[in-house]
């Protein structure tokens, strides 16, 4: 193998590296500026929706007053969930108490899975852009190290240049991932805050209507 064709390999290399670190920088990019936005406003809209429910003179009342302000559809499953019925079948077996857990559990995790959701790939991205970009910063050196050996002389200026621009892979991949590594960190509390505000409204519901019959 000749000095043009490992050149050419190692550009490919790179070429296909900083590739890969683009897109995984605008997937990311995408869901870091959507999940700010849905939860920003899932923050103020739980609080408020909860909030009004609680100041409802009936079930279909706070229905359709948690509507007008449910705008991400997370409080509103949990009293729809309370509305199913399924007699005849085994989700009708047990006590109203029983049948209240099992629906309230079905439409916690269905929230829950839609506040979780690119959760892993922030995780992914954070946990594997830097080896990317180091893979490519490796095989940039080697290929450039052996480009040099194989011209002749070696000079500290021959060698600085295309090790730096080698080096510049590393830093590509270090700024993919911090930007989905704090914002899986700031997503997850933000998660974590809502979730357990769900799951509050949702056990007192059950409270509330478990003694009801209907």
């Amino acid at each position: 193998m000749n000095f043009f064709s490992l050149m050419t390999q190692g550009g490919v290399v790179s070429q296909l590296v900083a590739v890969l670190l683009l897109a995984m920088s605008v997937a990311s990019w995408v869901v870091i500026l959507w999940k700010a936005w849905l939860l920003h406003r899932a923050l103020g809209d739980v609080a408020r929706s909860t909030a009004v429910f609680w100041q409802s003179v009936s079930i279909e009342e706070a229905s359709q007053k948690v509507a007008a302000f449910d705008r991400e559809s997370l409080v509103l499953p949990l009293i729809d969930a309370t509305k199913l019925r399924a007699i005849g079948t085994l989700g009708a077996a047990g006590d109203r108490a029983q049948q209240l857990t099992r629906v309230l559990r079905d439409a916690l995790h269905a929230i829950l899975h839609k506040l979780q959701f690119g959760q892993v790939l922030l995780a992914t991205v954070g946990s594997t852009a830097p080896f990317v970009g180091l893979l490519g910063t490796v095989w940039g050196i080697y290929h450039a190290l052996i480009g040099i050996a194989s011209a002749g002389q070696i000079t500290i200026d021959k060698v600085s240049g295309p090790v730096g621009e080698a080096l510049i892979m590393t830093a590509a991949g270090l700024a993919v991932a911090i930007p989905a590594v704090l914002a899986y960190n700031i997503f997850g509390r933000h998660i974590g805050r809502i979730e357990a505000d769900l799951e509050g409204f949702a056990r007192d519901l059950r409270e509330l209507l478990a003694g009801h019959r209907g």
